[in-house]
């Protein structure tokens, strides 16, 4: 059967629709607010579901006059009580919905209250044993972390070839042909630097021009410069945090003894890093040691990976630079202090993370048109974020295809914070080739470092961020993020056409797809491809809800403050889920608005939605 009326399409569309895609894969467009911003038997059920009904108009207008109950019975509640069950998935608890007051002080229902869902800190957990294979990497000792419930290095070889992370500490990376090995003249410098009780920002600077002789003359430090000239002097431990992070980089060798796999495109794999080791990668970053890696143009050799080096965050001192990396400066004074005090294999604060590289074979790819699946559990808000308020479920990092997108440059809408917030996602830049239409990169294990408040230009760091989770078998934290890339159109039109929406259903689903464990949380998501990558939010929360039906799971939805979208999405999901609309419905309403689209009507999602529904 085909997966598809648009599959075969839908793997390449975006350099159907995008073909003047800027070449700089690391960063992304400036937004405004990138949050804000069978048929003849489907015909008789339908017939069947309207024989009693009148207008959409008008069962809302009743529902308003004659107050809760109506709205209770179109939310899909049973106003004596017990919440009706159209969907297989959203059912529950009995009882009326949870009345939300909005922001102008009208009521409107919550479907489902945040607790409703499923939380990842209380889904059982179903592991196994962890082990090395071809599919996963493990660059700990497992036998010691089951034994000992300590974190050592698993010994390995060295690798200097097309499918390994190149190391700053190979052999094989040479000052020049025959001159031998780099890193003893990393090493040289870096000592001299850790050895220092003190040291300024020039010393960074010439410590990594010496790595770097190619570009010396070329990259400043500004940004940095400007960051400790701006710390107050009672909070300014920056000259004593130079030298530990040195230090820090210097472990390289003892902490990463095996080499690291690159996760490229089209492979389903995992690595499984501690968090010292991540810290040990990210020091080197910091001091840029990471060869062949400064080169971004199309003939480089990684030219299709994120950058990792730290020096375009260093140059033109931004206040946007600065606050990032008062968020870097803080998870390295947190990393460091807890190296000495605790040690590396012992510390409560180190632990496990995993970074899985997905791919949705053609076999699994859904035929959408067929979907059978009704509509799951969803909680809509205006308030709140994805990264506070849905932190304990599977967050949705609303990515570039090349991970991180410009959180080393100036880059700093919802995914470059999630990255300030967890720094140690940033590593994931060092073996994450871009990912392609059918792929998405979930990691497990995070721990986040900071608070902020603002946005884009308005982002302020505003201090540390404590709170304990709870961990799972493999001394991982119970944190999960998605990383998922929209596609970006230049012409917001674009979107309305069949072979985009496949695509942002498969790339969805791709992400929200349950593995094979037991249970697994809940989604926390929100305007994901809209604001900078000019996607419809009301066709973009359709798209996210279809695909989390066909995954079997619920959506938290954070409209980020757009209060109307909130509102609507809700009413629109009521509408839907007490009249059962399945995945594969709603699939032909959506070829049939993008149809009213070429035809030139100027009418919303929604809009049509509601009136297609009154006239069935």
């Amino acid at each position: 059967m085909s997966k598809g009326n648009h599959k075969n399409d839908s793997r390449n569309v975006r350099s159907v629709l995008q073909p003047d895609l800027p070449e700089n894969n690391n960063m992304k467009p400036e937004p405004d607010d990138h949050r804000g911003t069978c048929s003849a038997h489907k015909d008789e059920k339908r017939s069947l579901m309207m024989a009693d009904g009148g207008s959409e108009e008008d069962r809302k207008g009743s529902a308003h006059k004659d107050g809760s109950g109506n709205i209770s019975a179109i939310a899909g509640f049973d106003p004596d009580g017990g919440r009706t069950n159209p969907s297989g998935h959203a059912s529950g608890s009995a009882g009326y919905p949870e009345i939300q007051r909005g922001m102008g002080g009208e009521e409107h229902p919550s479907c489902w209250k945040l607790d409703d869902l499923k939380k990842l800190s209380d889904c059982e957990e179903n592991l196994g044993y962890l082990k090395f294979d071809r599919m996963h990497a493990v660059l700990v000792d497992v036998g010691i972390l089951y034994n000992s419930h300590r974190l050592v290095p698993i010994k390995g070889k060295d690798a200097w070839d097309s499918n390994h992370v190149k190391m700053p500490n190979s052999v094989r990376n040479q000052i020049a042909p025959n001159q031998g090995p780099k890193w003893k003249q990393i090493s040289k410098h870096l000592s001299g630097l850790a050895r220092q009780k003190e040291a300024d920002v020039k010393d960074v600077a010439n410590a990594i021009g010496h790595f770097n002789p190619k570009y010396q003359s070329r990259w400043t430090f500004d940004a940095l410069f400007s960051l400790v000239k701006t710390t107050p002097p009672s909070e300014n431990d920056l000259h004593k945090l130079f030298p530990k992070i040195a230090a820090l980089a210097l472990k390289l060798p003892d902490e990463v003894q095996k080499a690291i796999p690159l996760l490229q495109r089209g492979h389903d794999a995992s690595i499984y890093l501690s968090r010292v080791q991540i810290a040990c990668l990210l020091a080197n970053a910091f001091f840029c040691t990471f060869p062949h890696r400064n080169a971004s143009n199309r003939t480089a050799e990684y030219h299709s990976y994120p950058s990792i080096n730290f020096s375009s965050l260093f140059g033109k001192p931004l206040n946007r630079k600065i606050q990032k990396l008062k968020a870097i400066m803080h998870y390295f004074r947190v990393v460091t202090d807890e190296r000495m005090h605790e040690g590396t294999d012992k510390a409560e604060a180190n632990g496990l993370v995993t970074f899985e590289r997905r791919c949705l074979r053609d076999a699994d790819t859904p035929c959408w048109k067929s979907c059978t699946e009704t509509l799951s559990k969803l909680h809509v808000t205006s308030r709140g974020h994805i990264e506070d308020d849905g932190a304990d479920f599977l967050q949705v990092d609303f990515a570039a295809k090349v991970i991180g997108g410009g959180v080393l440059d100036s880059g700093l809408v919802q995914e470059e914070i999630l990255f300030l917030l967890y720094p140690e996602l940033i590593v994931s830049r060092l073996f994450t080739q871009e990912l392609d239409d059918n792929e998405c990169l979930i990691i497990t294990g995070l721990r986040r470092f900071s608070i902020y408040e603002g946005y884009s230009d308005s982002f302020q760091w505003v201090g540390p961020y404590d709170a304990t989770q709870k961990r799972d078998k493999w001394r991982r934290l119970k944190c999960q993020i998605v990383a998922i890339d929209a596609l970006h159109f230049k012409d917001p039109k674009q979107q309305y056409d069949m072979r985009a929406i496949e695509r942002e259903l498969n790339k969805a689903y791709c992400g929200f797809r349950r593995s094979d464990k037991l249970q697994e949380p809940d989604i926390a998501t929100g305007k994901w491809g809209c604001g900078a990558f000019n996607g419809d939010p009301q066709l973009k929360a359709m798209i996210q809800l279809m695909a989390a039906a066909k995954a079997g799971r619920g959506l938290a939805f954070f409209t980020f403050k757009d209060h109307q979208l909130a509102k609507e999405l809700l009413d629109v999901y009521q509408l839907l889920v007490s009249r059962g609309f399945t995945v594969g419905e709603l699939y032909e309403l959506l070829e049939n608005f993008c149809t009213a689209v070429r035809r030139h009507k100027d009418e919303s999602l929604f809009d049509f939605i509601r009136k297609s529904w009154s006239k069935l």
